[in-house]
């Protein structure tokens, strides 16, 4: 755990105002805990809150796991990447993604664009006990699923990186995690707000 710093209360108006109708997206590796964390700091900002998986299993019909095996995992990642696009043009939101969402390139730049990202990292241990409480893993069907993570963590870790803003999902209370969340939101958007100012002013 990172710090044991709570949130006055009044930021959370601040972020919503400076956020100018900018959604937030978590990022991050299965088990990151994007939709845990997603739904309580929607709570506190007062905003909707979305889980892209959710959505695609909505506009398909099926469940992840039914459409990796009857069209494979290219089919779901284009699927993925519409749904991304038409929630981040919908409304200011929080939105939680897949782990692989953020690998693509034309996502990531609509993120860029429409959104503040956090990428959600927690360490390997902590990951493996979380996803082993749900079967609905399609990665993860393998004989050895700690090195399937491993794997995945070496590939996408430094994509993930790219995110406005990186937290550590610990292992503890929801709401510690989330704490931490919006302090570092809150001081990323003082930053970009004073570097942009400074950028006008020359």
């Amino acid at each position: 755990m990172t710090g044991a710093s709570k949130p006055d209360r009044r930021v959370y108006r601040d972020i919503v105002r400076r956020l100018d109708g900018r959604s937030i997206v978590l990022v991050g590796i299965m088990g990151a805990g994007k939709t845990a964390i997603g739904r309580r700091l929607a709570d506190r900002l007062h905003l909707p809150f979305t889980d892209a998986d959710q959505e695609i299993e909505t506009a398909a019909n099926m469940t992840i796991p039914e459409i990796f095996e009857s069209h494979g995992e290219t089919y779901f990642r284009d699927g993925e990447r519409r749904v991304i696009a038409r929630l981040l043009g919908e409304r200011a939101q929080v939105l939680s993604t897949g782990g692989g969402a953020f690998m693509n390139d034309e996502t990531r730049k609509r993120i860029k664009q429409d959104a503040v990202s956090i990428w959600l990292h927690a360490e390997l241990e902590i990951l493996m006990e979380r996803v082993r409480r749900k079967s609905n893993r399609p990665l993860l069907k393998s004989a050895d699923p700690d090195q399937v993570m491993r794997d995945l963590l070496a590939t996408r870790n430094p994509v993930y990186a790219e995110a406005d803003l990186a937290v550590e999902s610990f292992d503890g209370p929801h709401d510690a995690v989330v704490d931490q969340v919006v302090i570092a939101l809150d001081q990323h958007l003082d930053t970009a707000i004073g570097a942009s100012a400074m950028g006008s002013a020359r």
